[in-house]
């Protein structure tokens, strides 16, 4: 099925281009862009919207056209310089959202600053994730969408099961909000108070970082 929405992938190492192959294997139109000839050619077997771009050349800048695009994602974090000027420029050019990749947690403050809508760090935050499986067994899957607050895939615990929301009371207990249910193949969203734990069931949480790995 089309997305019809624009993105604009800028770099097209690792980390673009499996950003830009996901949206285009779900109908996205995406435009593709590197400095790196080599890099645009291989991915030209790829995608059919592919171009050579040097971010720091004004003019070709200019000619992409960036006002057409819904999102910009920027993933070029080996030269914080460059990812400026592509988001300043998609800034600039009233792009809805701008994403930018960032090594670490400096650029990502400079990034936010300068107006990016997103900075993501693909590096640190697979390394938390993974750090934080080893230690809290009984959390399957972990995200953080700031400082303060993730969202957390766990499985139920015994005390939980055969008890409704209501019961387990888990907002004033451990701090969390159930956002979600998994059970099976299928997924309970919102769920009402009502809704029994199961013994298999997954829960999808929110919630402060520290009230989360309490759970393990």
């Amino acid at each position: 099925m089309a997305n019809n929405k624009q993105f604009a992938v800028i770099g097209l190492g690792q980390f673009g281009q499996s950003v830009a192959k996901t949206l285009i294997d779900n109908g996205c139109e995406v435009l593709c862009c590197d400095k790196n000839i080599t890099l645009v050619n291989d991915f030209a077997s790829y995608a059919t919207d592919v171009m050579q771009l040097d971010v720091t050349n004004d003019n070709a800048m200019q000619s992409v056209g960036f006002e057409n695009y819904d999102c910009v994602v920027i993933a070029i974090s080996d030269n914080l310089e460059a990812t400026i000027m592509a988001a300043m420029h998609a800034i600039e050019a009233g792009v809805h959202t701008v994403i930018a990749k960032a090594k670490n947690n400096h650029q990502k403050m400079v990034l936010e600053k300068i107006g990016v809508t997103r900075v993501v760090m693909p590096e640190i935050d697979s390394g938390t994730k993974l750090a934080v499986n080893l230690v809290h067994t009984n959390i399957l899957d972990y995200l953080t969408f700031s400082d303060k607050f993730a969202i957390a895939q766990i499985s139920a615990r015994r005390e939980w099961w055969d008890k409704n929301l209501i019961e387990n009371n888990f907002r004033a207990k451990h701090g969390i909000s159930i956002i979600a249910i998994k059970r099976g193949n299928e997924y309970m969203v919102s769920p009402s108070p009502q809704t029994l734990i199961k013994q298999n069931d997954i829960l999808i949480i929110i919630g402060e970082n520290n009230q989360l790995k309490e759970l393990d």
